[in-house]
């Protein structure tokens, strides 16, 4: 199978919305201030695949530090400090059995469990799998330098799934080497205690110098809802060696393992408003859970070669699930898979890539030209989720096998990347991607009704990327941005053909998402102490894929035609002072339209559906917005911050008739770190605490789009609190 990206194709009027939102906003040109402004900008990768400076890069691209981090929360999920990023949408369903519902654009909100159309990256190692499925639970939050988040056109240059790109960075060792323990509490048992190591063995750059960071942490909690219980043990590891002056090595490894998380499953609208910790009689009569296993391991070789650098990444892995689903013994019948999930993936892959460094027309130029393989191999199984029968059966037990299957998704891409100093105020970034994707399945369970299932698909894109960028003042940069990406389906989303009567096999009818981007953006420093970011955007798709049916546990998709996105996403931050003490504030605001542009027909429980052209896409807040203001008394070692964010209404179906209201939460929060010496040693006390949730507002967290039963909504909790502590040794 082939993807084809079509022509532009211009319609509705609604764009245009974006396009003048962005110009309103901008405001009278005066004389800026120099570059002596309060906040230096922050140095990122992900973009442009080398460092730059944030207002140097033509895309719309974020970085959250370390102490961000460790100020929004007790780094168990990535929800609680992507609330800051415009255009990011991550929604904690608190329900660590089916991960955090993270789109950026608009992209990914029709993933029911873990994490789709987006990519993920834990120091350049993807967590996203060939098919474009990823799990944000194996990024270890606890040992992180940074976040990058990239939006826009320039995240197609990652290939299948890149609505944007979401990468970690853990931390470099400190030149003393340092030993941290710490816990953190919370309401409903959250408990998370951690161990810290991390140094290095010589000065940075000195041949045979070892940075080490090992990490390990232990997380639970009997969860806001019944039934919602997790456990977490997690470990990340960084060894980068100096070989000699230009080559360096390093080496990353995470471990995983949450045994036993139970799933409260979603709940109606009544429900959820009458007892928002209740759960639907299903999830107990079942014992509705999942077990978790992941474990990888990477390799990054860097050597400069004069100006240029060589690049060279491995990494292989192994994930195992098992998954006790609430599917009725009923709805089990000859061809339904059974309602127990059992599968082991191995997966790993490579990229290499070399830049150059040059000029042409006596203007700098950098190419970059790599290769990258990615695949996994999965060993799927089935099984009813009871034994016995007549009515006597006992449920939420592994029963018969009824799916035995080998899966198989590989990815073979080549890209290029150039950018060109153009001009003293012009530059311009040019990048091209070829990939393809294939999927391959060995059905070994063939029985009477329910014949092989076997199959392949291939899928094939080239997606093209140009930004240019205009400097008018030292302040002041402007860009203009274009792309094409493309989205395939996943393996679960081929797995089943989208009529639910007699046919089994591949849905083979499905094809890959095209989608064609625009974007035009600001970045400034309007004032001294002030940064300030801007982008508008409009996003047109082709097949865009959706839900066909819902019924009985399955679910089974299809193309429906075009969608169409609009938006725009600005933050600003302000430095009441040129040091890190005083009053400190930050604003970010996102709006996003997202509709399906042709109707088309779907199934659910309660028959045959028409879904009207216009309809809004689900699972995506229309408006979004963080601000926070921080105060650093001057000579103390204390902090303290009130954060407001705004989450709007959330359309949960396709059809738009349940809908998950919009709410504004507000959450305190203070801080200290003491430093001290005691004879040669010294220590060092950090302690947090937080109050989320100030006034208690009860609100729909997250939704399960297009769920099947009606059970649509995931509460979030009331008020709540936590305390966390961190002592640390250096010697």
């Amino acid at each position: 199978m082939r993807l084809k990206l079509a022509k532009p194709h211009v319609h509705c009027a609604r764009r245009h919305r974006a396009w003048a939102l962005a110009i309103a906003a901008l405001p009278a040109w005066a004389d800026p201030p120099g570059p002596d402004a309060a906040e230096a900008d922050a140095v990122v990768i992900t973009a442009t695949r080398t460092p730059q400076g944030l207002r140097e890069v033509p895309a719309a691209i974020d970085a959250l530090d370390a102490r961000t981090l460790r100020e929004m929360g007790p780094q168990v999920n990535l929800s609680e400090s992507l609330q800051r990023v415009p255009g990011v949408s991550v929604l904690n369903r608190q329900n660590y059995a089916q991960d955090l519902q993270l789109s950026i654009r608009g992209f990914g909100a029709r993933a029911t469990f873990g994490v789709r159309g987006v990519r993920l990256y834990a120091d350049g190692i993807p967590g996203t799998m060939p098919d474009g499925t990823g799990q944000s639970a194996l990024f270890d939050l606890g040992s992180a330098q940074r976040i990058e988040v990239l939006r826009g056109p320039a995240s197609a240059l990652y290939g299948n799934a890149a609505g944007g790109v979401v990468q970690v960075f853990t931390e470099d060792g400190p030149p003393v080497p340092e030993l941290g323990v710490g816990i953190a509490f919370g309401p409903d048992g959250f408990n998370r205690q951690h161990l810290r190591v991390a140094g290095e063995t010589a000065p940075e750059g000195e041949p045979g110098a070892l940075n080490y960071v090992l990490h390990a942490s232990r997380f639970s909690t009997e969860g806001f809802r019944e039934h919602s219980a997790a456990r977490r043990a997690q470990l990340n590891g960084k060894l980068r060696w100096q070989l000699d002056a230009r080559t360096t090595l390093t080496v990353v490894g995470a471990w995983l393992d949450m045994p036993g998380v139970q799933d409260p499953l979603g709940l109606p609208a009544d429900a959820w408003r009458r007892d928002p910790r209740a759960v639907v009689p299903q999830a107990q009569r079942f014992n509705t859970r999942k077990d978790v296993f992941n474990g990888q391991l990477g390799a990054v070789f860097e050597r400069a070669l004069g100006d240029d650098t060589l690049r060279l990444m491995a990494y292989a892995g192994q994930r195992a699930v098992t998954q006790f689903q609430s599917i009725p013994p009923e709805a089990q019948t000859a061809r339904h898979p059974g309602g127990v999930i059992d599968f082991e993936r191995r997966y790993g892959g490579l990229d290499a890539r070399y830049t150059w460094r040059t000029q042409l027309a006596e203007r700098p130029l950098s190419l970059t030209a790599g290769v990258n393989l990615d695949g996994v191999w999965e060993d799927r199984r089935g099984f009813q989720n009871f034994v016995g029968a007549g009515g006597a059966e006992t449920v939420g037990v592994k029963g018969a096998l009824r799916r035995d299957e080998d899966n198989r998704a590989r990815n073979a891409d080549q890209y290029l990347l150039m950018q060109w100093q153009a001009a003293p105020t012009w530059s311009l970034d040019l990048g091209l991607r070829h990939s393809r994707v294939g999927f391959a399945s060995r059905d070994h369970y063939i029985t009477e009704g329910n014949g092989d299932d076997s199959g392949r698909m291939r899928f094939a894109a080239l997606t093209p990327t140009a930004a240019v960028m205009w400097r008018a003042s030292p302040d002041w940069h402007w860009y203009v941005a274009v792309g094409r990406s493309f989205e395939t389906p996943t393996l679960a989303e081929v797995a089943y053909r989208s009529n639910l009567g007699t046919e089994t096999g591949w849905n083979r009818d499905l094809r890959a998402t095209a989608a064609r981007h625009r974007e035009v953006g600001w970045k400034a420093r309007p004032a001294r102490g002030w940064q300030w970011q801007l982008a508008a955007y409009t996003v047109d798709t082709d097949d865009e894929i959706a839900v066909a049916a819902s019924v009985g546990g399955r679910a089974t998709f299809q193309n429906v035609g075009r969608t169409e996105r609009q938006g725009v996403e600005t933050s600003v931050r302000w430095v009441g002072a040129a040091s890190a003490s005083g009053w400190s504030g930050y604003l970010a605001l996102n709006w996003l339209d997202a509709r399906f542009q042709d109707a088309f027909s779907s199934q659910g429980a309660s028959g045959e559906q028409t879904v009207p052209a216009g309809r809004r896409l689900p699972g995506i807040p229309a408006r979004q917005a963080y601000a926070e203001l921080a105060w650093r008394p001057p000579a103390s070692h204390w902090h303290t911050a009130i954060e407001w964010r705004h989450q709007g209404a959330i359309w949960a179906n396709d059809i738009n008739t349940a809908r998950a209201p919009g709410a504004s939460l507000w959450a305190l929060r203070a801080g200290w770190r003491l430093p001290w010496q005691a004879g040669d040693t010294a220590w060092r006390w950090d302690a947090l605490a937080r109050i989320e949730n100030l006034f208690d507002t009860r609100y729909a967290g997250s939704v399960i789009v297009n769920e099947g039963n009606g059970r649509f909504f995931e509460p979030a909790p009331g008020r709540g609190w936590l305390v966390q502590t961190t002592l640390t040794r250096s010697f």
